[in-house]
């Protein structure tokens, strides 16, 4: 283990070693792009789904663990808790019916994780989250340590023996208790996730010694709450720089030798970066920097065009790419607010037809699924049309802004709202901190 200095605070005359410049994001871009970072490893958690409409455990109001109370759960860890899994399946099963892959598309963050890979400085990726959005954005086994298991696979409580992905995911989707075909419908075959009581799989241990190899290590929305894996961020050399790219500043500790030295306090080495943001945010910043962001943007981009055209479903959440953002609304505030609130899913079509005199665009908005309380359940189709002096469509969702200039062409946006009502929207196991939970379990 690092550091034996049971001191909370260095010396005042033992001045730290800059190993970074400055604690910042554009130090670790000039490291990547003077090739001084060659093996890099990520350690991803919920942070990087939530953009995909896949909301984290933890945050008060739109957590998983805030939105359990209609499983009438003991407790709400209870939904991972092996034991009562085998003693009632049904709670998790219901769940899983909402949250299984194949609804949700990975964001910027996971296709900035494929471009390190594709750009061969990526060491290994660790990621705490389940939904398997790092295989959707091509991560191969070899890159990939899904710390807490994942969906991928399932096996039989009883035998063992691993079923086929396809009858699963068609038994999951059904509603029904997959029941193993081994064991004469007597074992239940549960996905490869690690429950609480459950051991961390074996490749989480084979590849711990990568840490030692790494050259840089960037650590990207988790609260590093869930040991083993928040103790990974101290198995680098001291030497090696760390990028935190979180909402907030997590894995400071105050001792020597552990955890994270923003301000270079407690530690020999200053080598410590934090970009305070979501994470999306903070990888285009990095790939911007470091002159890959059409790059970046291009992967995002043709990653969901293959999705959709295979799984025949437009995702749960878009990330508008910046230079679609509008610098003045179409409509008021309470407007965007109140349409926002009504779509959960919307697929907006917009064509315009040089050929008609009036040249007027058709805007059809599909419902696909409502949120809030007062319309739970309700399906609904609005079509309006707009005059031609309007050059632009905005469509504001939770801060997010996206702008589509009126074209020949046919354009798609799918727009998500998260209810903290609504677990089908907010919940997926696919959240980095997996079922992250404030006992040190072996999730």
């Amino acid at each position: 283990m690092p550091g034996n200095n049971p001191a909370t605070t260095k010396d005042n005359n033992d001045s730290p070693t800059n190993i970074l410049e400055s604690p910042s994001i554009e130090t670790v871009a000039k490291l990547i792009k003077e090739n001084k970072a060659k093996k890099l490893i990520i350690m991803a958690g919920a942070g990087i789904s939530t953009s995909a409409g896949i909301p984290d455990f933890r945050s008060p109001g739109t957590g998983l663990y805030d939105n359990l109370q209609k499983y009438d759960l003991p407790y709400p860890e209870a939904i991972f808790d092996v034991g009562y899994f085998q003693e009632k399946p049904e709670p998790f099963f219901e769940l899983a019916k909402e949250l299984y892959p194949g609804k949700f598309f990975p964001t910027l963050t996971h296709y900035f994780i494929k471009l390190l890979h594709q750009r061969e400085i990526l060491l290994r990726c660790f990621t705490q989250n389940i939904d398997t959005l790092e295989r959707l954005a091509g991560l191969s086994d070899d890159i990939l340590v899904e710390a807490h298991g994942s969906f991928a696979t399932s096996k039989c409580l009883n035998c063992r023996k691993t079923a086929d992905p396809k009858w699963m995911r068609e038994a999951v989707l059904d509603g029904t208790i997959p029941r193993c075909q081994h064991c004469h419908n007597n074992g239940i075959v549960k996905p490869c996730i690690t429950f609480f009581g459950e051991s961390l799989p074996k490749t989480f241990f084979q590849r711990i010694p990568d840490f030692k190899e790494c050259d840089l290590l960037i650590v990207l929305g988790t609260s590093l709450q869930v040991q083993p894996f928040a103790s990974l961020i101290d198995s680098v050399p001291e030497t090696t720089p760390r990028l935190l790219i979180n909402r907030e500043a997590v894995g400071v500790y105050g001792i020597s030798g552990y955890g994270f030295d923003f301000e270079g306090k407690y530690q020999n080495y200053r080598r410590d970066a934090f970009f305070a943001g979501a994470c999306d945010e903070g990888v285009r910043l990095l790939a911007k920097l470091c002159g890959w962001e059409s790059e970046l943007d291009q992967l995002y981009a043709e990653g969901h065009k293959q999705l959709t055209e295979k799984y025949k479903v437009v995702p749960s959440a878009l990330l508008v790419p910046e230079n679609l953002v509008a610098a003045e609304p179409t409509k008021s505030v309470e407007e965007v607010d109140s349409l926002a609130a009504l779509l959960e899913q919307a697929t907006i079509s917009s064509t315009k037809d040089e050929n008609q005199d009036d040249k007027q665009a058709d805007i059809e908005i599909k419902l696909n699924q409502v949120t809030r309380d007062e319309i739970v359940n309700s399906e609904n189709s609005v079509s309006t049309s707009v005059k031609e002096e309007q050059d632009a469509i905005v469509v504001q969702v939770q801060g997010v802004t996206s702008e589509q200039s009126s074209t020949n062409d046919k354009v798609n946006v799918t727009i998500s709202t998260n209810s903290s009502n609504n677990i089908t929207t907010n919940n997926t196991t696919t959240t980095t901190s997996s079922v992250a939970s404030s006992k040190d379990a072996a999730l």
